[in-house]
């Protein structure tokens, strides 16, 4: 079958194409681009701008994939991004092939992925590559009416299924209404031969034959056209869909209806029979099935729907000293904001004045309200408990983190699992593999069918046609996505793609950060040793004045415990933080060093004074640094960092899954294995280097299988990335870690369970649907042909088909709404 959507129409005049180029670093490399681009047959006009990055030049659109492969093979890069649309009237897996065909054939698209569950296609291309017109002309074509998703006044996602649910309840009830009538005159007539007699009677075979012929015209031109309207153009294009089954099967029963009632003569003797009811009831259980299907798939969309709706519409502002009540759309940065009890908090911020508890359960996914006080950061959506406070607001819009997070969730939503490859294979020869087995069905019973021949392959015909669901097959797997990525934000977990839901699926081996993941990551100082000549106070002012200039939480232990003596840091004159090891300074006319003792060893100096008391420290969980000042050794301090509540019944939970757990960390040996220790770990990989993450990654790899690796997501961005499942333990306004496949959005290690048990719980569940819908039509589409006859096997009647069909949908999108139990209370 030749493809009507396998190549977009070229433009034959040249346009003005605009874009970026990465890489170019001198006015040589502009050259080069430039002589790469006029080298492209058609091109005219090159220009390429060093300052700007971009490169201007008149092309034939069509010819846009060879002016980015010249800028490619000439060194450089054209960034890719990805344009979203929202896509009306599909129905089903064929349908999705059908509009990924049509934008993948638009020149300078390099992916396109559309997801039936909602509704949208991504499309990667080079930035400034493809216009939004192209896409949205080749959705067109291929029968669908595109919605650009950053329009503001295009509907929301959930306004769209609520609109399409109350659209298919009218014709659901019209169309019903107008069965009704036939039903009972055909099939009561036959169930009860009185009634069918005092009926005809009463009406006269014309007048009733009439009023069934009415009753079903007004169905299928009423609520039925939309099955014509979708479905027709596709077949015509070469392209049948779900729609063009369903207008080929009802439109068969009703055409031959037609002809039996008013040209019999037009028939073999013996076979004018109608079969009205048939084609009615068909499009009504089918109407039915789709407004379960589009109520179900409003409740796949209830969590996103819930954390868009989080977000307070107004917010009280303090302006000029007055308070004022604006919409939350109209808050700037920096703008102070008065929350009072029971208000949600309106934006992101940090808080200026007053104290309260705030509720950040629907973000976190942790239901105990967290204390604010002055200088506490607040999320916004959250709902403030008891007393009342101000904040500064520091994001709005898209940059805020529910914003973030509605964002991330959407793109798993949105993702195809590698599991999907082969329904996709499948079901782009479906609908068209339906067909020919209804054609041979009807042949079959024509020739070899008892007498009369052309009752028995016509129903048996539309039964095959009716029976078949590709709708199943194509919401088996983003339905379970859908459902299960919501449950999972609900929970304080985010998916940052659906693939990773796959991934951690498929995980041995659990590899855990110390600092800030399985421990608090804010260390307090325990202990202070001066070496001789040196003074307790004198040591720690230095050190702190010199740790005062870096973020790690070792850091900030250093310098509390400074502020708490009342002890001034001195003038930093220089600063350099050397990765792994520890920092180098000059304070106040001296040369300071603080760090691990592997920066001491690099700096000459020898640790023999305090090796006994460091052995000592580390044994008891606490982390041993040194300070050196002026080349000499000067002091030994000790940190220690909590452990987390909940993170050893976490790491006996992942025990209990069948995974092994590691623990990577920079910290010593002695120290780590304390912790360990406490957590019943086995595996400690002890004083590594940032860098040598990665080896214990591919050490773990090589040992068990696939690795999960677990950290902040800034300093273990290497592991993360390097690991089959990067998992970065997030807070409320930290959540964009974009080296990390999973954020778990409270920090607490139970949302890790939560993410495996909900991974293990979608793959499930996907395997449960994508079981049911192909063994629903190998099934019943051979018992739809009638094979079971020969045998003593029932027929399937086109009515029963119908239902059938209908229930398969249904029953995919009741299982997937199983995962909003899933992951725990």
């Amino acid at each position: 079958m030749t493809s009507a959507v396998a190549t977009a129409p070229h433009s034959v005049t040249p346009e003005r194409l605009d874009l970026p180029v990465s890489g170019l670093s001198c006015a040589s490399c502009v050259g080069r681009v430039e002589r790469a681009l006029r080298a492209v047959p058609g091109a005219s006009e090159v220009a390429v701008n060093l300052a700007t990055g971009r490169a201007s030049l008149r092309l034939d659109r069509a010819e846009i994939g060879a002016a980015v492969e010249a800028v490619v093979r000439a060194g450089y890069a054209v960034p890719e991004t990805t344009t979203t649309l929202e896509i009306s009237g599909l129905s089903c897996a064929s349908c999705v092939a059908r509009a990924e065909r049509g934008l993948s054939a638009v020149p300078g698209v390099s992916a396109a992925s559309v997801n039936l569950a909602t509704g949208r296609a991504v499309v990667r291309h080079p930035e400034g590559a493809v216009a939004f017109d192209s896409l949205a002309e080749a959705v067109r074509r291929a029968g669908y009416e595109p919605v650009p998703t950053s329009d503001a006044a295009a509907p929301d996602p959930a306004g769209r299924r609520a609109e399409e649910y109350a659209a298919l309840t009218r014709d659901l009830v019209i169309a019903a209404l107008f069965a009704a009538p036939i039903v009972v005159l055909d099939m009561g007539g036959h169930a009860v031969p009185a009634f069918h007699h005092a009926i005809e009677s009463a009406l006269g075979p014309t007048r009733l034959v009439w009023i069934e012929a009415i009753l079903a015209t007004l169905v299928l031109a009423g609520p039925g056209r939309r099955f014509f309207a979708q479905g027709v153009p596709g077949l015509l294009r070469g392209h049948p869909d779900m729609n063009a089954l369903v207008a080929l099967g009802a439109g068969a029963a009703y055409l031959y209806s037609l002809v039996s009632a008013f040209a019999p003569h037009w028939l073999p003797p013996g076979t004018a029979h109608l079969y009205f009811e048939a084609s009615v009831l068909i499009v009504t259980l089918i109407l039915l099935g789709r407004t379960l299907e589009a109520r179900a798939k409003g409740r796949t969309g209830a969590a996103i729907a819930r954390l868009v709706g989080l977000a307070p519409t107004t917010a009280r502002v303090i302006r000029d000293g007055a308070e004022l009540s604006v919409p939350q759309a109209d808050l700037r940065l920096g703008d102070v904001v008065r929350v009072r009890p029971g208000e949600r908090v309106a934006a992101d911020g940090t808080v200026v004045a007053g104290a309260s508890y705030v509720d950040e359960g629907m973000v976190t996914g942790e239901p105990v309200p967290v204390a604010k006080g002055v200088g506490a950061p607040v999320i916004g959506g959250t709902l403030n408990t008891t007393g009342s406070f101000d904040l500064t607001v520091e994001a709005v819009g898209a940059e805020t983190a529910l914003a973030r997070i509605v964002a991330m969730v959407e793109a798993a939503q949105g993702a195809k699992l590698p599991i999907q490859a082969l329904v996709d294979r499948v079901t782009a020869w479906f609908v068209p593999a339906v067909m020919a087995a209804s054609g041979l069905t009807f042949l079959a019973w024509l020739a070899f069918g008892p007498s009369p021949a052309l009752g028995f392959a016509l129903v048996n015909a539309i039964a095959v046609l009716i029976i078949a669901c590709p709708c199943a097959m194509g919401l088996a797997t983003p339905t379970s996505i859908m459902v299960g990525t919501g449950r999972a934000a609900e929970r304080g977990v985010l998916f940052r793609n659906g693939t990773a839901l796959q991934a951690l699926r498929d995980a041995q081996v659990v590899a855990l950060d110390k600092t800030g993941t399985l421990t608090e990551g804010r260390p307090t100082l325990t202990d202070l040793v001066p070496a001789p000549g040196f003074a307790e106070n004198e040591v720690l002012s230095l050190a702190a004045a010199l740790e005062s200039r870096s973020e790690h939480p070792i850091a900030r232990a250093v310098v509390a415990a400074a502020e708490a003596r009342g002890l001034a840091p001195g003038a930093v004159e220089s600063f350099e933080a050397v990765p792994g090891y520890g920092l180098v300074g000059r304070v106040a006319g001296r040369d300071v060093a603080v760090g691990a003792a592997r920066h001491m060893a690099r700096l000459g100096l020898g640790l023999e004074g305090f090796a006994a008391k460091a052995e000592v420290l580390a044994a008891r969980g606490r982390s041993p640094l040194y300070v050196a000042v002026d080349g000499r050794l000067a002091a030994l301090l000790a940190v220690a960092d909590p452990i987390k509540p909940g993170a050893a019944d976490a790491v006996a939970a992942l025990k209990r899954e069948g995974l092994a757990v590691a623990m990577v960390t920079g910290d010593a040996r002695g120290t780590a294995e304390g912790v360990a220790r406490d957590l019943g770990i086995d595996v400690v990989f002890a004083e590594v280097l940032p860098g040598g993450k990665v080896e214990a990654v591919r050490d773990l790899k090589a040992r068990h299988g696939a690795v999960a690796f677990v950290g902040d997501g800034i300093n273990d961005a290497p592991a993360l990335a390097e690991a089959e499942i990067g998992i970065a333990i997030g807070t409320g306004t930290d959540i964009a870690v974009e080296s990390a496949d999973v954020v778990l959005m409270s920090g607490a290690l139970g949302g890790l369970v939560t993410a495996i048990h909900l991974s293990r719980a979608v793959m499930r569940n996907i395997r449960q649907n994508l079981f049911w819908a192909f063994a629903y039509n190998v099934a019943l589409i051979p018992v739809a042909a009638g094979l079971l006859r020969p045998f003593g096997g029932p027929l399937l009647s086109p009515v029963l088909a119908a239902g059938a069909m209908a229930l398969s949908s249904v029953f995919v999108l009741a299982n997937a709404l199983r995962l909003r139990r899933a992951g725990g209370a």
